[in-house]
């Protein structure tokens, strides 16, 4: 992992006060090393921060080819990189590192832009051919490394983090429209700050002095409900996907440097630590994360899993005062709003990692995006999918899900009554469960916003800018239900909520690489051809992993349902670093200076919170966890930019 920073000008100096600036605030991506190259002609720069994991002592960068008329920086693993090593030494290619990030660098040579077919990892890179004169950036296929670009005054610059863009000088300034529909209806290239965008996932940019371009090299592809295919037996789907996903965690381990697992106690980092701890001949260190809290710890699960696969367990223990002295920073990092202190936990869970001496963690993200994992992916099966069941049994059904963990209520699943999105009935049919909570939670904030500041949108479909902006009749239509909100998930939450706050950036604040076996794309594109009765079976989540990994796992794990990782409430009502950090930054002068908030009814809302029993206080936490990452974003970036 590191950081990577470029700059594209039509021709005007490019200060080396804004490389320093920038290769800086990407420094906790790379404390190992730093570098950059400028073109000749002053024209291009690009700059990388190096954390080592491959290659101690050769792979620096950036890295050019034999001639230097290419040259690239990438942050990121590529697996099987030995390989194509070997490939491209037998077609010619002569190798300055024996690092794998400088196979893409002569893939690239050999296949041009195409070379992304050939790439299998999580990664990120920046690559400036000099004889077509052309910058070309590419982002990994679900979008587990970030890539922003933005245009300011004739030059296009690209980072790894925003930061790094506002550090190079492009202002940071709230996007109204972005702000409006909110993370969950973002399109994958919008993010909340004008004029900064995201590299999709899937997609390379490639520009020029005059023009920028972006192209998709890859995209989910769920079957439609008229195309049979191959028909496994249940127990043949088992075996393969056993196999494959033995694959993707086996690649994971290589490294030049000790490699470690975060564990929860749910399946999906205990499936991950057992297939692991098969390929290693040495006891696998395992972190947990631990709370003061009965309903949110894990940790006795996590343990009885760490002995199973003869596991060295160290928990990890986090307090409500622990969350509330590094929310700020962590927000820093992550550059988006959260609806719950979970994040928090996982960067405070990155730096007792980083501080026991490992650079390296498996971990058990995206699997639910893959398995269908979450409730209302389930309730998307009971309500739209589920022939000939009889209606009230269906309701019962989805009552006993909104109430079978309570760490989730009204998060996962709304537990309030919303009329959704007409533009979304009409085109899918129905209205994704997924979304349900997302329309509750605008409702019920929408008090606290500046109506003037959104009165240019107060008409629209707030599903309108997601939609408008996929291609809804050649990858949702005649698709499954849950396939469809599978689907919309890849797009929305996952890249932008999932693998921000509970993914890189967390781990990458202390210079952690996260790597993550569900989302190797040949796991996620063999999953995309298994029926939906594979994924869910009965009320049962995530059926087919519970059966491709039943040796390797806990029978404790087996049978235990789907329990979200979040960080509890601090709902007490008692005085508390949280509750201080709340009322302290909802009655600062930065509220006034937030052009979206509502000051007065901020405060008004602050007044209140001393009053509020611990179940109506539950019930906003998340709104208050979304209020206040918004002011502290807009204190630590907007402010500051416009300093």
């Amino acid at each position: 992992m590191c950081g990577i920073f470029a700059i594209l000008s039509q021709g005007g100096a490019i200060p080396d006060a804004s490389i320093d600036l920038a290769l800086r605030t990407l420094r906790h991506r790379g404390p190992d090393g730093h570098g950059a190259w400028m073109s000749p002609q002053g024209q291009v720069v690009l700059g990388h921060t190096r954390l080592s994991i491959i290659d101690l002592r050769t792979g620096d960068q950036p890295i050019a080819n034999e001639d230097k008329s290419a040259w690239v920086v990438a942050n990121g693993e590529f697996y099987d990189y030995e390989r194509l090593q070997r490939d491209l030494e037998r077609g010619g290619h002569h190798l300055r590192t024996r690092s794998d990030s400088e196979i893409a660098l002569h893939l690239y040579e050999d296949f041009g832009t195409q070379c992304v077919h050939h790439l299998r990892g999580e990664y990120a890179f920046v690559l400036w051919d000099d004889r077509s004169r052309k910058l070309i950036a590419v982002r990994d296929r679900y979008g587990i490394k970030p890539l922003f670009y933005a245009r300011h005054q004739g030059a296009l610059y690209i980072a790894s983090e925003m930061k790094a863009l506002f550090a190079a000088g492009v202002p940071a300034r709230w996007d109204a429209e972005a702000m409006y529909f909110g993370p969950g209806f973002r399109p994958p290239d919008r993010t909340q700050f004008e004029s900064v965008y995201s590299v999709p996932p899937g997609y390379y940019l490639s520009a020029d002095t005059h023009s920028i371009a972006l192209t998709q090299y890859w995209d989910t592809h769920y079957p439609t409900t008229n195309d049979c295919g191959s028909v496994l037996s249940d127990s043949e789907y088992i075996a393969d996907f056993c196999a494959i996903l033995d694959e993707a965690v086996r690649i994971r381990l290589r490294a030049d440097v000790p490699v470690a697992c975060y564990l929860s106690g749910g399946l999906d980092s205990c499936a991950v630590l057992g297939l692991a701890a098969k390929h290693r001949s040495d006891p696998i260190r395992a972190f947990t994360l631990r709370f003061d809290h009965e309903d949110y710890d894990e940790g006795a699960i996590a343990k009885e899993m760490a002995i199973k696969a003869g596991a060295d367990w160290e928990p990890i223990f986090v307090t409500q005062g622990s969350l509330a002295d590094n929310f700020s920073d962590a927000i820093y990092h992550a550059e988006s709003p959260c609806s719950n202190a979970h994040g928090v936990a996982k960067y405070l869970l990155s730096r007792a990692v980083r501080d026991a001496g490992f650079k390296v963690v498996l971990t058990g993200e995206g699997s639910d995006e893959v398995l269908a994992g979450y409730p209302h992916f389930r309730q998307d099966m009971l309500t739209q999918d589920s022939p000939g069941q009889d209606p009230a049994e269906i309701q019962r059904l989805v009552a006993a899900l909104a109430h079978a963990n309570k760490v989730s209520q009204g998060i996962l699943l709304s537990d309030e009554q919303t009329d959704g999105s007409l533009l979304m009935r009409r085109l899918l049919g129905f209205t994704p469960a997924m979304f349900m909570p997302m329309f509750a939670a605008l409702r019920r904030v929408e008090p606290l916003f500046n109506a003037d500041y959104f009165a240019p949108f107060q008409d629209l479909d707030r599903a309108a800018l997601l939609l408008n902006n996929l291609d809804v009749k050649g990858r949702l239509a005649c698709r499954s239900p849950v396939h469809q909100s599978l689907y919309l998930w890849s797009k929305t939450i996952l890249p932008g909520i999932i693998l921000t706050l509970l993914g890189d950036r967390m781990e990458m604040a202390h210079s952690i690489e996260g790597r993550l076996p569900f989302l190797d794309h040949k796991v996620g594109e063999f999953l995309m051809q298994t029926p939906v009765n594979l994924k869910i079976r009965g009320a049962m989540e995530k059926f087919i992993l519970r059966e491709a990994t039943r040796d390797v796992i806990t029978d404790t794990v087996y049978r235990r349902k789907k329990h979200p990782f979040l960080s509890p409430l601090d709902a007490s009502g008692a005085p508390s670093k949280m509750a201080t950090l709340i009322q302290d930054t909802f009655r600062s002068k930065v509220v006034d200076s937030v052009p979206f908030l509502n000051g007065p009814a901020i405060r008004s809302l602050a007044d209140r919170l001393g009053t509020m029993t611990s179940a109506e206080r539950g019930r906003i936490d998340s709104d208050l966890m979304r209020l206040l990452s918004q002011i502290l974003l807009h204190e630590r970036f907007v402010e500051r930019s416009a300093a």
